[in-house]
């Protein structure tokens, strides 16, 4: 685990964008229980996370006309129940950290993998993230 202070910052970026966190197997699934859309943000200290996924997410969310009906994240190395729930959601997709996952009345629909966040501007994964809610956010 990290130093929650340490953490503190890059948990508040998502939270200030509107994201709610689960800290808890329980949170995870109640969120994934509910109708509608869901977009779950695993999170992490890596510069990745920092560049790329976070950047990318909030500008899908802020510029997109359809958006999901909830907005969560984990995150990675602190909340290891939550993450771990949240995982187990994802599958066949392997741990992945940061990872991006949109889901449908619970069914995982949309998935980017930290493969797909390195090395991309965030701008890329944003349109990714815009294209896929136009597709299942309607």
């Amino acid at each position: 685990m990290y130093p929650e202070e340490m953490v503190k910052p890059m948990r508040e970026e998502l939270v200030l964008a509107g994201f709610k966190e689960c800290k808890s197997p329980e949170d995870v699934d109640n969120v994934l229980a509910m109708k509608g859309t869901a977009l779950v943000v695993v999170n992490s200290v890596c510069g990745c996370a920092a560049r790329n996924a976070r950047p990318a997410v909030k500008m899908a969310v802020q510029s997109s006309a359809n958006k999901p009906t909830s907005l969560v994240t984990v995150f990675a190395g602190m909340d290891k129940a939550a993450v771990d729930k949240a995982r187990q959601h994802m599958l066949p997709y392997p741990p992945s950290s940061p990872s991006i996952a949109l889901f449908k009345d619970g069914e995982l629909v949309h998935m980017i993998e930290r493969h797909h966040i390195e090395g991309r501007p965030a701008e890329m994964i944003a349109d990714n993230l815009k294209a896929a809610f136009e597709e299942f956010c309607n």
